[in-house]
Formats: structure tokens, C-alpha cells, sequence
């Protein structure tokens, strides 16, 4: 992603352990899949999107300014770096953090005797 002169924030997120994954949602209102980069770097996941490119309408009067969003998030080793995905709609990026096999909870059977 280019720099920018436009204002950068952190964006809101909520994080979320499922039973073979972690979650990530992301507020990032008016922003769409061509204006989000997800890298991720060693232990770190870095969030660069970019919310309104000067091509909108002409408004009269506008309380809406062009954004960028910028999160770094440091991750542990119980994630499967080779299986992350992220998907954006409505304003939100989720992104999905499968855990690694070891993490992964499993049944021990129990055997009579």
C-alpha cells in the first residue's frame, strides 16, 4: 500500500477464540476488498486500508473525510500461518486465524480396564 497524507486511525476490533480458530473483526467503514493490504511478517499481522479516494460525488457539504486504517497485531505460536484468510464486507474485515495442529483441542478416549 502507498503512503498517504490522509489522517490514520486504529481501527476497533474485537477478537474471538473458536473451538479451531481465532477471529478478527476490524471496523473499517468504507472500505472495500481493492483497498485493504494484510501482511503478515514473522509474528506480525499488519492492516493497512485506505477509506475513500477523492472519487466520491461531489457533496455540498460533507462531514465524511478520506481515511486510512492502520492495526498491527502480534501473534503467538498456535497459529497456522499458512491458512490465514480475511474476507471484508459491510465495513467489517474478519479475518480468520486457523490454530496450528497442536493447539487444536482433542478428545482422549477412555478405555475399560
Amino acid at each position: 500500500m502507498e503512503t498517504t497524507s490522509l489522517p490514520t486511525v486504529a481501527p476497533a476490533a474485537d477478537i474471538y477464540e473458536l473451538a479451531d480458530a481465532y477471529e478478527i473483526r476490524i471496523d473499517v467503514p468504507g472500505v472495500s476488498e481493492k483497498d485493504v493490504d494484510v501482511e503478515l511478517e514473522r509474528n506480525e499481522l499488519k492492516i493497512h486500508a485506505r477509506a475513500g479516494n477523492g472519487a466520491e460525488r461531489e457533496a455540498s457539504y460533507s462531514e465524511y473525510r478520506p481515511r486510512a486504517y492502520e492495526r498491527v497485531f502480534t501473534l503467538g505460536h498456535g497459529v497456522d500461518r499458512d491458512k490465514v484468510s480475511a474476507h471484508v464486507a459491510d465495513g467489517v474485515l474478519r479475518l480468520t486465524l486457523p490454530k496450528a495442529k497442536e493447539m487444536k483441542p482433542r478428545k482422549i478416549s477412555i478405555k475399560r480396564g
